[in-house]
């Protein structure tokens, strides 16, 4: 039981991150009044925001790997509830920008060290499904966390949500504090790759970038799309995005329950699912109930591959599981960040190819993951003979 009480605190506080992160997308026009500044500056605290987990995560989560998980995971969680504090009473743009940027160095670490965290809760067979819970909250972040956040800060003042995301914080931290476990580095069977791989594991973060920046190209441009290509009406947009959202958590739940040697398999399959729904979007766009659907088939297959992929790295992590969640966050951000900034390129001229270059550029993420089997066997040095076959060797010669 205490170990599904720290997991559930977990699961909150991948939706706490999720939310923190997106949540000025929803605030924008209050935000901007409140600071006095224009809307564009305000898209900006989610650009910085993104960059600095891009910079960051890698050299962070390096500097941090000694401490233990709980002392880590209690102390990133603090700062980001210090942080949002901070934004919330803040009364200009530079002390609301100094937040955020303290709040993205500690995401920048947290998503290197919650998965092998969470897997580290539970036996070897059940970690799969340990990640699924875990990231079943970061699923209901878009789905509840930033719509709810919204209507509070349409109701109450932008800056309640962020006070109210603060005492969330505060309250995950005490949970990991007073009931996480507490082992040296090293010495659980989640600080180690099962089935180390440097080959494979490198493969897995290019393509996990390139599959990342065709899916957020489409997610950039989703709400322009369905009213400029689609011709969905602007009241019909919060129900798709629902819609959406509910997709991706199914994704995520039935993700958990994939067979750990079947991961290579399930990413392949949810990234081929991926390039046929924005397939399927570009070549249906002016049909509304066939471009929701594969809108909805892109979602679950995104959020699917981000519980596999949490797997998959716990498996063919070459040295530590932290630096190699750190590697593959940091392709995660680097595609969101290059999706985002393709996507925004093609929203005046170019709307309806933009389905078109994500189907492309997912499907280079696919073909990386289906050479990833030839590629690592190319690779991998030889084996040593063994020592029956020593004196054979030597009869032969």
């Amino acid at each position: 039981m205490r170990e599904r009480i720290v997991l559930t605190a977990l699961a909150v506080s991948t939706f706490f991150y999720v939310t923190v992160e997106t949540l000025p997308i929803g605030l924008l026009p209050q935000i901007a009044d409140g600071v006095q500044v224009t809307d564009s500056s305000v898209g900006l605290l989610v650009t910085a925001y993104g960059l600095v987990v891009v910079i960051a995560t890698i050299p962070l989560t390096r500097l941090t790997h000694r401490w233990s998980r709980r002392r880590l995971l209690a102390t990133l969680i603090l700062t980001a509830a210090v942080a949002t504090t901070i934004s919330a009473l803040a009364p200009a743009y530079p002390t609301l920008l100094a937040g955020r940027v303290l709040a993205a160095l500690s995401q920048a670490v947290f998503w290197a060290v919650v998965t092998p965290a969470a897997a580290s809760l539970f036996a070897l067979q059940s970690r799969g499904r340990a990640i699924a819970v875990l990231y079943a909250g970061s699923s209901a972040g878009p789905l509840l966390g930033v719509p709810a956040g919204t209507w509070l800060g349409q109701q109450a003042g932008w800056r309640v949500p962020f006070l109210a995301l603060s005492v969330v914080g505060l309250a995950i931290a005490t949970v990991i504090i007073t009931l996480m476990p507490s082992a040296p580095p090293g010495s659980r069977h989640a600080d180690r790759g099962t089935a180390p791989d440097r080959t494979r594991y490198r493969t897995l973060v290019v393509a996990v970038a390139v599959t990342v920046t065709g899916a957020f190209i489409a997610i950039t441009v989703i709400t322009p799309f369905l009213t400029g290509v689609t011709g969905v009406r602007d009241a019909s947009i919060s129900p798709i995005l629902l819609i959406r959202g509910i997709a991706g958590l199914a994704g995520a739940t039935a993700a958990g329950f994939v067979a750990e040697r079947r991961t290579w398999h399930a990413l392949v399959a949810l990234t081929a699912l991926e390039t046929a729904a924005l397939a399927a979007l570009y070549a249906f766009s002016a049909d509304p109930p066939l471009a929701i659907a594969a809108i909805a088939a892109a979602s679950t297959a995104l959020s699917g591959m981000v519980t596999v992929l949490g797997t998959r790295v716990l498996q063919v992590a070459p040295g530590s599981t932290d630096m190699a969640a750190a590697g593959t966050s940091t392709a995660f951000n680097v595609g969101i960040t290059v999706g985002a900034l393709i996507g925004s390129l093609m929203l005046t001229s170019f709307l309806r190819e933009s389905a078109l270059l994500a189907t492309a550029i997912a499907a280079g993420g696919l073909a990386t993951f289906l050479i990833e089997p030839r590629l690592a066997a190319r690779l991998r040095p030889a084996d040593p003979p063994t020592r029956s076959a020593v004196p054979q060797l030597a009869a032969e010669r």
